[in-house]
């Protein structure tokens, strides 16, 4: 029998709160931990963050091992897969749970070669088979085409999970739980590069990957002044706005509105996809939308295949319509 028990999730934490998709992490990670009748177990690392731990137990955590190192402060892959590992060699979890961030995405297999385990990356649902009660991995495969399932041989058994593609833990402030100080002993020797300077992108608005509504436009746009009209029906519903990768190839619109494989992945509530094909590539990047409105002249687009509404007619025709209705029901 495996020494591995119980389910971890790696916290992420920005300034004094967990990040969204920690809390995300929790609540299936508190899911998975009552299937196997076993503890759930946070980690939370980087500098000044002992604070913090308290918010991972109102989320689901019966304990919560905190790594508080002013070698930490910024994300470095040397420290933190460390750090990481020491905590791993010590609790043995069976499953350990890391957000699909930009951190999470060179975290988690750096950590999985260092172990010497498997990882199963950008995870869509999570689940354990009821007779192996091995963790049952899914994702997106083919650009977004199919769904696979994955199990994994060797413990701990690690994914990163798709942000808003799992339901955010239920906060209980009546929760109880063990907060634990965890030295790392981490050396600055063993930090390889030099954190130079962090660089915040400016945003008017709603971030992209943030907003529950996304209004997003393709090359049938047609260019730039397109856009703006895209943008108001954006503002309307108090959402952002996205685009396909041409438009952002010939500039009409900043690189940070490309969604896609090569860009952005999001999961909105709603996406109302303008002009866009469907391309597997895009896809690749709303696929998690909760629902899907497609608007193209084409009948035959691929966008159809994912839209659970859609309307076959020229943009330029529909969509002031749909702005001024959309105006009228929310003013209603």
């Amino acid at each position: 029998m495996s020494d591995y028990r119980g389910v971890a999730a790696y916290c992420e934490a920005k300034g004094e709160k967990l990040l969204p998709i920690a809390l995300e992490g929790l609540g299936i990670g508190r899911k998975l931990a009552s299937d196997l009748s076993q503890e759930l177990i946070a980690i939370i690392m980087g500098s000044n963050i002992s604070g913090l731990a308290s918010q991972a137990i109102t989320g689901g955590a019966d304990k919560v091992y905190v790594v508080d190192e002013p070698l930490l402060k910024d994300y470095q892959a040397d420290p933190y897969v460390t750090a990481m590992k020491k905590i791993v060699d010590q609790v043995k979890p069976g499953v350990l749970i890391i957000g699909q961030t930009d951190s999470g995405r060179d975290l988690a297999p750096r950590l999985a070669f260092r172990i010497g385990t498997t990882v199963t990356m950008d995870c869509v649902e999570l689940a354990i088979d009821p007779e192996s009660k091995r963790l049952l991995q899914t994702k997106p495969v083919y650009g977004g085409n199919a769904m696979a399932v994955f199990t994994s041989d060797t413990d701990p058994q690690i994914v990163s999970i798709r942000t808003k593609a799992m339901p955010a833990a239920t906060q209980d402030p009546s929760r109880k739980g063990e907060i634990i100080a965890f030295p790392a002993g981490l050396d600055a020797s063993v930090i390889r590069t030099k954190f130079v300077d962090r660089v915040t992108e400016e945003v008017a608005g709603i971030k992209l990957e943030d907003a529950q509504v996304v209004v997003a436009g393709g090359r049938g746009i047609g260019g730039p002044d397109g856009f703006k009209q895209l943008d108001e029906l954006a503002r309307v519903l108090k959402g952002a706005l996205g685009a396909s990768r041409p438009p952002c190839d010939n500039g009409w619109i900043p690189d940070s509105a490309q969604v896609g494989l090569t860009g952005k992945i999001i999961a909105p509530d709603l996406y109302i996809a303008i002009a866009i094909s469907g391309s597997s590539q895009h896809m690749s990047g709303c696929s998690g939308a909760k629902t899907i409105i497609a608007i193209n002249k084409d009948r035959e687009a691929n966008i159809f295949r994912y839209a659970r509404y859609g309307v076959v007619g020229d943009w330029k025709k529909v969509l002031p319509a749909f702005t001024a209705k959309m105006k009228e029901l929310l003013a209603s």
